[in-house]
Formats: C-alpha cells, structure tokens, sequence
C-alpha cells in the first residue's frame, strides 16, 4: 500500500497568485471528472509543480521579448535604438538565466518526491511533469466536422467539450495508478482523435504548446505526434514520483519501486524509439537514453537493498553476492554519469542530478568492498565440505586475482584473509570520502539531510571496521585490493506501456465506423441518387447496419445506369475518389483491392457482382 501524500506544512505558503490561476486554468473545464486528477491537491509535490507552471509561462514571456528584440536590433539601422536594444537584451537574457535557475533548483528538489516514512533510504531522482497550455479545440473540430463530415456540428459539442475536459483533467494527475490511468486513457483518445480529425495532407490548424520539463522553454507543433509524445513522457515521469515515494525499507514497498521504475524506463525507450524530431530537448534521442538508463540504474539499486532485504545471514556466500550486487549498482551509475556529461545532455541535466549519480556509483564502489572485506574477516574459515563451493565463488568474484598465496590457502588462512579484507576496507574507505567530498561540492545536495546521513553512516562503518581488523605490529604495506567483478541476480526489465489496460470508447463514434468514417477518406457533399425500381429491383446489394453500406452494383441492374454510385452512408457524404466512383475503371482493375476501394468480387453465380470488401463488417448482404 501507498503511503498517504505529503501534508501542507502547518505555516507554510499562502501560495502565490499564478499558480492560482494556472490551477484555475487546469479546473475550467474539468471540475466534474475527479477520477485519477487532484487538481485542489495542497501537497508539497503539487505546490511544486504550480511554481514549475508559473515559472515556465515567466521563460515564455522573456523568451518572446527575447525574441522581439533580437528582430529589431536585425532590422534597425539606428546605433541609439541599437544600443537601447542591446541594454534591454541583456536585462531579458539576466531574467531568463535566472528564471532557468529556478527551475533547474526545482527540479533539484528530489526530496519532496521521497517517502516521510522514518527509516532511512537514499533518495531516488524523480521528473516532474511537463506542462502545456489550454487549448480550444471547439471551433476546430466543429468546423472539420461540417466540412468533412457534412454533418451538423452542433450536435457533437458534448464530444468535444468532453474531450477537452478530459485533456484538462490530464494536466493535474494523481501520484498513484488512477492517474496513471487518465493520462493513458488520453493517449488512447488521442488515437480516436488521430484518425478522425487530422488527415495526412491537411493541417487542422490547432497547436500543441508543451513546456521542456527540465530547462522550461516552451515549444509547440501542428503535430498531433508532440502530443502523444509529451503525454508518454509524462507517463513515465509519474511513474518515476511513484517509484521515488514508495517506503523501500519494506519488501512491498521495494517492489512497488521496482516495478514503477521499470514502467518509466519502459515510458522513455518507447517514446526513443517511437517518436523522432521532437522540437524539446527533454524528448531528445540523447536524453531519453540518459533517463531509460538512470531508470534501470534506479532499479538495480532498488534490487540492491531487495537483497540486503531478504539474505540476512551473514555467511561467506551471501556477502560476496552483496558485493558484487553492490558492484553491479556502481556499474550502472558509472554509465548514467557518463551520459550525463555528454556534449548534448551536459548543459541540459541539472547539475544536482550529475552529482547525485556520480556520488551513488562511488558510494556503491565503497559498499562492494565493505562487503567483500566482511565476507573475508567476519565469516568462519570454510569447513573441508565447504571449501570447494568458497573456491568457485571466490575465483569469479575479483575482476583480477589478488596478488600472493594460491586461491586455498588465501581462504584457509585467517591472516591472508584478513590482510586481503584489509585491502578492501582501505579502498572502501578511500571511495566512501570521495563521494562526501562530490556530496559537498554541490550546493543543494549539502541540503539533503538523508544522503548525508547514509554517506556519513557508510563511511563511519568502514572506519570502524577497518580500526577492528588493524593490528599494531602490522608492519606490511596494505596492498591495493582489485575491483569486484559486477554481477546481479535480478536484472532490470524494461515494461513499455500497455495502452490496452485501459480500455476507452471513442468518444466520436456516432460519427460513424471509424474504418469509412476517418479524416483520411474524403467526402462529397450529401447528395441523393433517385433510382426507379425494374423487374428485379434496384440492382444493388446492401450490407452493415448504422450505416448502411452498398456492398455491390449489378451489372445491367437500375443502379449501373449512373456511372458514379458510390459507397453510401445514411446519413453522410459519398466518398471523393474517381477510381471509387468510375464503374467503367473498376470493371478494367486488375490489382487487389483494398478497403474502401471497389474490386471485382470473385463469382458467385452467372451473374458477376462488383463489391467492396467490407472485412469488418459480418452482416449478410441483401439485394435490393
């Protein structure tokens, strides 16, 4: 179970009056549907993500004025509007580095994310959400609905505006699974959306408007892609604040963690792989690969404490398993840290999150030795039955064997074993101050109270351990112990998203079957065909139900006589393509038809029919 959200600090903020109005904003619409978003949540998570929204509209203001001002120093030719132009770029680009401070300080705020529980756990690095504009979708949709459809669009204003309310709803999502639910019960609207209102040559003229989520610059596109893609970011970023709140100190909290963290890193590969050309950098190639592999280093941690969690005996097998477990998590973060200090994500991550990973990969360096000493020093000397079970262990626990005696005698010999464990308490050590060193260079990690705590037990730990085992006549060298081979039990699965657990209705479905009624079939307007009734009837054949379809024309029937029958509908257009609408090209085709696209059917009697193949629908057909 979820621990309860973090409650408002008694004294704490009255809150200031633009994140009230972009709260506002976010309740316009959709103060009737409560399931899955909290837009009146007062949690310290919430009051940070307004100060984010307020922030990101300030960045857009300057942004502008920036932008404004730099057209006018081009163009003018006046050195004195030049000179005022330039003093009033470098007041706005003052504004704006400080606004991005702001934010990248915001961002830092990991701690708010974390459990309240009592026990002590290193902080995970959540994503806060991106944020966007409201959008009117009203007029737009009204407009390609009459257009394309024919239909009377006033009729489909409770679709739209509950369309709309339920992309405001989406904006303010709970941290917990009703909101991850919203947030894909809009992404799968969005498919319905897709096919109904956006056809590939045409442009509906609405524009997405989403906000970076680390640096705030706003960006916006025609396409209905930016949407989808910002939506499945924010998917994966509740799922990182869902993982980082989890109490990890319990077992269902652990897994709760590792489940939400691999669901994220699921989030970002398949928008990487998915998705290209995205006009922010947050949804950049390279930053989604830094995020997929701090989510999967994330997790190992997590699986990291799982173990420490469940083996807590304290023999010679299970510390060497913690250690290269441990070594295992230092090895993930190593490779996050070297992303993040690539030349296109270096400017761009907070330098807070830098620090963080590159203080976790040698703190977890110092713990794979801590263990491995504990394994040599506290554990008895192995029993003759135990002996050749110690030795396959040990010799693939090292990267590279330790100099001196031969593999038994180091494990048989209490004082080689102390001298190797020594080795390895001495480097431990040695990695515990480099990873308070890093902690205190950065300004607001030195405020994290907990990792300085963890760090600082760690370290006092080793120290002890090390002034236990440390003898005074101990006049030899204490020699460099060699790094641990990484090796896990439990390696981090990537889940993408599974959009088919929530189940959605298109909302436009009165429009018609989405497989004829889409935006990419073009319509004639309404039209009636008047036909006499012969010998043998009308002379075609009817299939499907709302709407009725015209399945085939008979040849010689009333209904051959215009040249341009075409697929019917009750109650809308015919469909816009002469090799639809010619009988005399469809009798000459020869190429396998498709949907929507008339084809010689195969014989069924003397009399040939021509048809359409309408796969989806089952219905008989009847003549008329």
């Amino acid at each position: 179970m979820m621990p309860p959200e973090e409650e408002s600090p008694a004294g704490g903020e009255e809150g200031d009056r633009d994140s009230g109005l972009v709260l506002l904003q976010a309740l316009k619409s959709s103060s009737t549907r409560k399931q899955g978003c909290d837009p009146f949540a007062q949690t310290q998570r919430s009051k940070l993500q307004h100060r984010r929204a307020r922030i990101n509209q300030q960045i857009n203001k300057e942004m502008r004025m920036r932008a404004g001002a730099e057209n006018l120093f081009r163009a003018t030719s006046n050195h004195k509007v030049k000179e005022t132009v330039a003093l009033e770029l470098s007041y706005v680009n003052s504004n704006l580095q400080l606004l991005k401070e702001e934010l990248e300080e915001l961002n830092s705020s990991v701690d708010v994310y974390q459990n309240e529980s009592e026990s002590i756990s290193v902080p995970m690095i959540p994503l806060g959400l991106k944020e966007t504009k409201e959008l009117d979708l009203l007029a737009p949709l009204k407009d390609f609905i009459s257009e394309h459809y024919g239909e009377e669009a006033i009729l489909f204003e409770k679709e739209i505006k509950e369309f709309m309310e339920l992309r405001q709803a989406m904006r303010t999502p709970s941290r917990n699974e009703a909101g991850l639910e919203l947030l894909m019960e809009y992404y799968n609207q969005l498919y319905f959306l897709d096919s109904r209102f956006f056809p590939p040559t045409k442009s509906l003229g609405v524009f997405f408007h989403w906000y970076d989520s680390l640096t705030g610059v706003p960006s916006h596109q025609r396409a209905l892609a930016f949407e989808k893609g910002s939506v499945l970011f924010n998917i994966g970023a509740l799922h990182t604040q869902i993982g980082a709140r989890q109490d990890r100190a319990t077992l269902p909290g652990l897994n709760q963690a590792i489940d939400a963290f691999q669901k994220a890193a699921g989030a970002f590969n398949y928008l990487k792989e998915n998705f290209s050309n995205a006009p922010s950098l947050d949804m950049s190639a390279a930053s989604l690969t830094m995020l997929v592999r701090l989510m999967v280093a994330q997790v190992q941690e997590c699986v990291f404490e799982k173990m420490t969690f469940l083996r807590a005996q304290h023999d010679f097998l299970t510390q060497l398993q913690l250690a290269q477990e441990a070594a295992r998590v230092e090895d993930v973060y190593s490779l996050v840290h070297q992303t993040m200090t690539q030349v296109h994500v270096k400017d761009y991550v907070p330098f807070s999150w830098t620090t963080m990973v590159h203080v976790k990969s040698e703190h977890f360096k110092a713990l794979s030795h801590y263990f491995a000493a504990i394994a040599l020093c506290d554990c008895p000397v192995p029993a003759d039955a135990e002996l050749l079970d110690h030795e396959k262990a040990f010799i693939q626990f090292h990267i590279t064997m330790p100099e001196g005696p031969s593999l038994r005698v180091l494990l048989q010999d209490p004082e080689e074993r102390r001298k190797l464990g020594k080795a390895h308490l001495k480097k431990a050590i040695m990695k515990h101050e480099e990873a308070m060193r890093l902690h205190g260079l950065c300004k607001i990690l030195r405020k994290m109270d907990i990792l300085q705590e963890v760090l600082s037990f760690a370290h006092k730990r080793s120290l002890s351990k090390y002034s236990e085992i440390d003898h005074e006549e101990d006049f030899f060298e204490t020699g460099d112990a060699p790094d641990i081979h990484p090796k896990t039990h439990q390696k981090p699965e990537i889940k993408s998203p599974n959009f088919s657990q929530v189940k959605v209705t298109d909302l436009f479905h009165r429009l018609g079957p989405l497989s004829v009624f889409s935006a990419k079939n073009k319509w004639y307007p309404l039209r009636r065909v008047h036909l006499m009734r012969g010998e043998n009837g009308f002379g075609f054949t009817l299939r499907g139900d709302s709407p009725v379809l015209i399945a085939g024309v008979i040849p010689g029937g009333c209904a051959a006589v215009d040249k341009k029958a075409a697929v019917m509908s009750s109650g809308s257009g015919m469909l816009k393509s002469n090799k639809e609408n010619s009988r005399k090209s469809l009798m000459n085709s020869k190429s396998a038809s498709t949907l929507l696209v008339w084809s010689k059917k195969s014989k069924r009697s003397k009399k040939s029919t021509y048809g359409i193949p309408f796969t989806t629908v089952g219905d008989n057909e009847a003549m008329y």
